[in-house]
């Protein structure tokens, strides 16, 4: 296929802003040593910002080039609902009803757990949390994980070391852990309803091996920073109520429908809107919404899907031209450079394939979903709750590749000899 100039523009910003993920770091430095531009270079060193930032350089091309009714069409033509979706249900679970719902259950399972506190609260929600993302969604899993291991260990002054190598679990975890069923991760939304894949389904080809690898993946963690683990105090009272029990159940069912109408923006975004009339009438039994923090991971996965839509070209070719064993490491590797539901998208375009090939291509885009930022959706929610706590709030891109890199190994594993 021969690509227009468009779409070598296109790829070629998509290339661009992957490079400028690894460069935000660099940004906030030149933004301390130029503090007269210091805006500009604040801008640039948001990973948020990386890919609506060129998706709008992409849009200014096309409008120079063909008017602005073609760039605006271009637009009209995208499906703009997940990050529409991500936003709306990160800021909802990260409400503080639905939190300290979550944080009353998992206390209560981590009792259950024949280990010091510390270390069986810490497993639960790199291991429980994640899978519940099969469940409530990814994206809001993603969120809840994020924000109690923030409150509870991040929080804390955990070493350096142990908030990589917690990231790394819980950006694989959570790429792995929404395949229990059919309907809660992106890679697999995309592909579900055309391959005709059911719960059972899922269940028999990806939920188990993924539950075992995500176990594995939070002992290993568990364990290998049980000494500093051990002398964290996790803070009973905090497992203690505040919220009535009926504003709780309220919550709950705005997530449910939320989650029971996530291809349906007009309907969850108006259910969004009452939620947000609700908690502003309790606010007394509200912290601060993450408002500001939803809108810049809608906007970095908007920015995706503008620059994804240009990648057709040489992403279904490659994907068609593997066999299965090559298309499971070949997905699990373009997944670290693209978000992995629109690679699961664009191999579903692909005709004439068997059983093996749609097993390979699913299985290696959720592997390879918490090498990067950019990997899976949920991601940039993890990585705006967490970011604060990191050096010059930035995240170092390798430091997170390597550390993923062993959970990584452990869910191809699974995927493979299971």
């Amino acid at each position: 296929m021969t690509p227009s100039v468009l779409q070598i523009v296109g790829t070629a910003l998509f290339a661009i802003a992957v490079a400028h993920t690894f460069l935000t770091k660099y940004f906030e430095r030149l933004a301390h040593l130029q503090p007269k531009h210091s805006g500009i270079w604040h801008l640039l060193g948001e990973v948020e910002v990386v890919f609506g930032f060129w998706a709008f350089v992409l849009l200014m091309f096309m409008a120079f080039s063909g008017g602005a009714s073609e760039a605006a069409s271009y637009l009209d033509g995208l499906n703009y609902t997940e990050p529409a979706f991500v936003f709306v249900i990160m800021v909802v679970a990260a409400s503080r009803p639905i939190l300290e719902l979550c944080k009353v259950g998992a206390r209560a399972l981590a009792r259950y757990i024949p280990l010091q506190d510390g270390l069986a609260f810490y497993f639960v929600c790199l291991s429980v949390l994640p899978l519940l993302g099969s469940f409530i969604t990814e994206p809001a899993a993603m969120t809840l994980a994020a924000l109690m291991l923030r409150d509870n260990f991040y929080a804390k002054g955990i070493s350096h070391r142990l908030k990589y190598v917690t990231l790394g679990a819980l950006f694989v975890n959570v790429s792995i852990g929404g395949t229990l069923t059919h309907f809660a991760a992106p890679p697999v939304l995309m592909v579900a309803a055309k391959w005709n894949w059911d719960l059972w389904y899922m269940l028999g080809h990806f939920g188990w091996k993924a539950a075992i690898a995500v176990f594995i993946n939070a002992g290993i963690a568990t364990l290998l920073f049980a000494r500093e683990l051990k002398t964290l105090e996790v803070d009973a009272s905090a497992g203690q109520r505040t919220v009535p029990r009926m504003l709780i159940l309220l919550h709950v069912l705005f997530l449910v429908g939320i989650v029971y109408f996530a291809h349906h923006p007009t309907v969850f975004v108006g259910l969004f809107l009452l939620f947000l009339g609700v908690a502003e009438g309790y606010k007394h039994y509200h912290d601060r919404l993450m408002l500001r923090e939803g809108l810049m991971v809608g906007f970095f996965l908007a920015g995706l899907v503008t620059l994804g839509a240009q990648q057709q070209w040489w992403l279904q070719d490659v994907l068609a031209g593997m066999d299965t064993t090559a298309l499971y490491f070949g997905a699990t590797a373009l997944t670290a450079i693209t978000d992995n539901a629109a690679l699961t998208y664009l191999g579903s375009l692909v005709e004439g394939v068997d059983e093996a090939f749609k097993y390979s291509l699913v299985a290696g885009a959720v592997t390879g979903g918490g090498l990067t930022v950019i990997a899976n959706a949920p991601n940039p929610a993890g990585f705006a709750i967490l970011r604060g706590h990191f050096d010059d709030e930035a995240i170092n891109p390798l430091g997170l590749f390597v550390t993923a890199l062993p959970p990584t190994i452990v869910a191809i594993l699974a995927f493979q000899i299971l």
